[in-house]
């Protein structure tokens, strides 16, 4: 079991500008100690004959395949749309712009 110190924790903290608490500090300590070993446990348990992956299962492409159609008109953009005016959608009016 390795153990990160809180003087570990606290110049990290130094060194990435951040400022923590001493309650923070002490449970950062912990928690970091925590994912040191679980790292470790693992590398333990990969040997030479286990392949590496990125990803339990494969991963494959579920995208469908581009295909040239024609563009959606303005009409058929602005029937869903909750109000229209001059062709386009209109929306409510925001810091005091004049209309």
């Amino acid at each position: 079991m390795s153990s990160i110190s809180r003087d570990d924790v606290a110049r990290l903290a130094q060194l990435a500008r951040i400022d923590l608490s001493d309650v923070e500090l002490d449970r950062l300590a912990g928690q970091l100690t925590a994912i040191v070993d679980a790292v470790a446990q693992v590398s333990q348990v990969a040997t030479p004959d286990v392949p590496a992956t990125s990803h339990p299962v494969p991963l494959t492409n579920v995208f469908r395949a581009d295909e040239v159609r024609p563009p959606l008109g303005q009409e058929a953009a602005l029937a869903a749309a909750p109000a229209a005016e001059g062709g386009r959608f209109r929306v409510p009016q925001i810091m005091g712009e004049e209309p």
